[in-house]
C-alpha cells in the first residue's frame, strides 16, 4: 500500500537543521502517527511521503517555505512588562501562549529592555531549512471516525 490521502501513516524520523544539529527524533519513542493529506505535518515532509511504502527509508531537505515559513519581522512586537504581571521574572527565551487572530499561538520573549518586552510570534523553526531522516513504519486505512474528526485515534493519538 502506498501513502495517499486519507491513510493513517506511522513514521520514525530524526530532524536536523542545516548545521546538522539534531532538533527532534521519534527513535526512542513510539512512531509518529498522522492522517495523510490533512495538513497535520509540514507540507514538505507530507509531499515527500506521498507514494512511499512501509519499509521505505529516505532523507528529505525541506526549505523554510515548505516547513514553518520564513522569519517575518512583522511578527516581532514590543509590549509593556505589565502584560506579564504575576509571572515573576520575565527572561529571554521564555515562551507563552497568546491569543492571536488565527487562534492561540506561542510567542517567545526575544528581548527584555527595562519595561519593554520584545515578543516574537514566529515559529521557533521559521527560516530554518530542515532535514528529515525518515522510515515508514506502517500504513493503514483511516477509520470513518478518524476521517470525520480529522485526526488519528488510538495508539499514537495525542488528542
Amino acid at each position: 500500500m502506498q501513502i495517499t490521502d486519507k491513510l493513517a501513516v506511522s513514521i520514525h524520523y530524526i530532524l536536523t537543521n542545516a548545521a546538522g544539529e539534531q532538533l527532534d527524533s521519534s527513535r526512542d519513542e513510539d512512531p509518529m502517527v498522522y492522517l495523510h493529506g490533512f495538513g497535520q505535518i509540514i507540507p514538505g515532509l507530507e509531499n515527500a511521503l506521498t507514494g512511499k511504502v512501509v519499509g521505505d527509508k529516505f532523507v528529505v531537505n525541506v526549505p523554510p517555505a515548505d516547513a514553518y515559513g520564513e522569519r517575518r519581522e512583522d511578527m516581532l512586537q514590543v509590549v509593556p512588562m505589565t502584560m506579564f504581571d504575576g509571572i515573576g521574572k520575565v527572561e529571554e527565551g521564555m515562551q507563552f501562549h497568546a491569543d492571536a487572530s488565527q487562534g492561540v499561538s506561542v510567542v517567545t520573549v526575544a528581548k527584555v529592555d527595562g519595561d519593554d518586552v520584545t515578543i516574537d510570534g514566529n515559529h521557533p523553526l521559521a527560516g530554518e531549512e530542515l532535514t528529515f531522516n525518515v522510515e515508514v513504519m506502517d500504513i493503514r486505512p483511516a477509520t470513518e471516525d478518524e476521517l470525520k474528526h480529522k485526526h488519528i485515534h488510538g495508539e499514537g493519538c495525542n488528542h
